[in-house]
């Protein structure tokens, strides 16, 4: 099955194809939560104004053509960011900005972790995966059934194996096609043109 994502407004655009694995978990981690390494530490449940929110999603989505965020209006995002059903964490190292994960909560009982990264400069720091264990346990205080997430071919290659590590489940591979507006500047590899 081909999906086929695109904005509604005509403007320029590139396609770009990839394979988007939609992921679950139906049960929480067991055991003690895996700690981040001395200085660095999680604050949640923060709403960062409109400007902070594009800088995250610049700053951890751009090598990964993260788009959807980006070409929403600031009007829209305002709003979003204002009364959006959606908890968001940031990691800091000290008081630098390193990563960012959301969780959308709109669905209480099958919350969605809809954005989670690292600042390239965090990559290989060897905080991903207690990152990530965060964000998890953080969605299952919540108290759902479920927790989803999804990642993409044109995500960190090491995203779907972690995500696998950490205990979700793929429950579909589906081939979407995007018209990423130009726009955003994004560079899209050659293997992901249409």
């Amino acid at each position: 099955m081909i999906t086929e994502v695109s904005i509604q407004q005509a403007e320029p655009t590139t396609r770009m194809k990839v394979d988007v694995t939609f992921m679950r978990m139906l049960t929480p981690p067991s055991g003690e939560g895996l700690a981040l390494p001395e200085g660095w530490w999680i604050e949640k449940d923060v709403r960062p104004d409109l400007a902070t929110y594009r800088m995250l999603q610049d700053r951890v989505g751009r090598p990964y053509c993260w788009w959807m965020r980006q070409a929403a209006s600031d009007a829209v995002l305002a709003r979003f960011l204002a009364r959006g059903p959606v908890c968001i964490g940031l990691l800091r190292q000290g008081e630098a900005l390193r990563g960012f994960y959301e969780l959308n909560i709109a669905a209480p009982q099958d919350i969605n972790l809809s954005y989670f990264g690292l600042f390239p400069e965090a990559i290989g720091q060897g905080v991903g995966r207690a990152f990530l264990d965060s964000a998890v346990r953080h969605a299952w205080s919540l108290a759902p059934l479920s927790v989803r997430v999804n990642t993409c071919t044109a995500d960190h290659p090491r995203a779907l194996p972690l995500y696998e590590q950490m205990g979700f489940e793929p429950v579909r591979t589906v081939e979407e096609i995007w018209d990423v507006p130009d726009r955003l500047g994004l560079t899209i590899p050659e293997q992901f043109l249409v």
